[in-house]
């Protein structure tokens, strides 16, 4: 994280969460500054040490140090969790899909994936719930990333028990296309038209109108090509995981919380910090007002991306996604457009 960046949060900390601010007590000493309540929270999501391997560089107690990391969390998902754990805006949509058109899936806003985090400290009475047989309590994260490794959709806390699609029929990653809130998308693929846009995905997904599998077995070299490629730009959401544990080692090492709610507060926070960062490096940072973020607002009509308004009832809506027929032609469409698109680069080519 750029200094900058990080000054910026301290900055918006200490003026509008009440526990950065700076106080004084009943004999006149200044409390701590937010510089050190926030400098030892990141310390801890960066390295995923214990609270008290801070105390000698930031002056802190461990239960202090501890409570910094939880204030800040929570500080962290209120002021800028509007903004950076939204669904994409018709701005975002348009140059995702513009990227997607670029890659050779035009209509793909990203890839869907999960992760699974470890519970060292699950409670006893809950450790089958989170276990997969022998293995340690974990809870699954379901994430759907794009190319730049913005996060756009996070889904945390399912038991480490259940698989990919249990955790999908929990999610709400399609609930603004089912009610009908959901911008509409307008691409060709070989000529045909769709209106909705899908995700890349592996195996164990179900055979969605909003899921592009690659191909086990591919046969012949357009399906050989297809299936490299969506392999390819389907490792987006693994880059989007590494990226995200590396750069906060408390996500990757076990956790040693006992409250399953601080560490779905130190995941979303993790992930928003992991935005900012993305933006910041795109050297490119615009500021945006967070009521444009806010769930239900009006998009102006300009746009080329555009509100729902005639997919029909909740139930219609329910069978377009799962359409298997409309999944099978749109996989048949993308394979000869791959072709058209890179069927002439040597078989070397990675793009």
């Amino acid at each position: 994280m750029n200094k900058p960046l990080f000054l910026r949060i301290v900055h918006r900390l200490s003026t509008e969460v009440e526990y950065f601010q700076p106080s004084e007590d009943a004999t006149g000493r200044s409390s701590l500054s937010p510089l050190q309540k926030c400098t030892a929270a990141i310390r801890q999501l960066a390295y995923g040490g214990g609270a008290d391997t801070v105390d000698e560089y930031v002056r802190l107690g461990e239960t202090t140090a501890r409570k910094c990391l939880h204030h800040f969390t929570a500080g962290i998902i209120y002021l800028f969790g509007d903004e950076y754990l939204r669904r994409p805006t018709p701005e975002d949509l348009e140059r995702l899909l513009q990227i997607g058109e670029e890659r050779g899936f035009p209509g793909m806003v990203g890839s869907i994936d999960c992760m699974h985090w470890e519970w060292k400290n699950c409670p006893t009475a809950w450790k089958g719930m989170y276990s997969r047989g022998t293995s340690k309590p974990t809870i699954v994260l379901e994430a759907v990333a794009s190319s730049d490794l913005w996060i756009w959709h996070a889904f945390f806390g399912a038991p480490g028990t259940m698989n990919d699609l249990n955790i999908l029929d929990r999610s709400p990653v399609f609930d603004e296309i089912i009610n009908g809130n959901a911008p509409e998308v307008n691409f060709y693929v070989n000529g045909r038209e769709y209106h909705l846009a899908y995700y890349l995905a592996d195996g164990i997904y179900p055979k969605w109108a909003t899921f592009i599998q690659s191909i086990r077995l591919p046969q012949g070299p357009k399906n050989c090509l297809f299936a490299k490629h969506q392999e390819d730009v389907r490792k987006d959401v693994e880059r989007a995981f590494g990226v995200l544990q590396a750069r906060f080692a408390v996500v990757r090492n076990p956790s040693n919380l006992w409250d399953k709610y601080k560490i779905g507060n130190i995941m979303r926070a993790c992930i928003i910090l992991h935005n900012m960062i993305v933006e910041d490096e795109r050297d490119s940072y615009t500021q945006h007002n967070a009521s444009e973020f806010q769930q239900g607002e009006d998009v102006d009509p300009t746009f080329v991306v555009k509100r729902t308004t005639n997919l029909g009832n909740t139930i219609g809506r329910r069978a377009e996604v799962r359409d298997r027929q409309g999944h099978q032609q749109l996989k048949e469409d993308l394979i000869e457009n791959i072709w058209a698109k890179f069927g002439h680069l040597p078989s070397n080519y990675n793009d």
